[in-house]
């Protein structure tokens, strides 16, 4: 089976397409991971909330800024309910839709990493096809290209043998 040069660019544009999508699926995949990890951390920050409230709680605002504030034992969350849309809820409620989105999140890394598996089983499979035909144009290339070793001595003329101890040396 020989592969023609045109199938070799294809085979190499597939291998570094492959590549690219690899590298873009794990960066999404480490977003995402970031984001979970962020819910899980309000998750356990509401539920760490006292029922009966607290006093001069430390409320995160960014940029390592926070404020000292009480919060009342019936005081609820603040959420994100979809398409930018914020609504109250109860702390447990808001603790309750956070754990269902890190669930959903968990299914689409998970769906996510195993793309990344198929991807890369593909691009080490393109590699390989792409290897083995390197080597069998290494392999006929002497062949067809270059004399045989008698066909070499018979034009190369011969040359007289030193005897052992007269050649020069770098010592010379």
């Amino acid at each position: 089976m020989t592969v023609d040069r045109a199938e070799f660019q294809r085979i190499a544009q597939l291998i570094e397409i492959n590549r690219e999508r690899m590298q873009a699926i794990e960066q999404q995949i480490r977003q995402l991971e970031a984001i979970r990890i962020e819910q899980m951390q309000a998750i356990d920050a509401l539920l760490a909330i006292p029922e009966d409230g607290a006093e001069g709680a430390m409320i995160p605002l960014g940029s390592g800024i926070q404020i000292i504030a009480d919060i009342p034992a019936d005081a609820g969350a603040v959420i994100d309910i979809g398409s930018r849309i914020q609504a109250e809820r109860t702390r447990k409620e808001a603790a309750d839709i956070l754990t269902k989105r890190s669930e959903e999140l968990i299914a689409v890394i998970e769906r996510m990493k195993s793309e990344f598996d198929e991807l890369e089983q593909s691009t080490v499979g393109l590699a390989q096809q792409f290897n083995e035909s390197v080597e069998q144009i290494q392999g006929e290339a002497p062949r067809e290209g270059t004399p045989t070793r008698a066909a070499e001595e018979k034009a190369a003329p011969r040359r007289r043998k030193r005897k052992r101890g007269t050649e020069l040396t770098l010592d010379d």
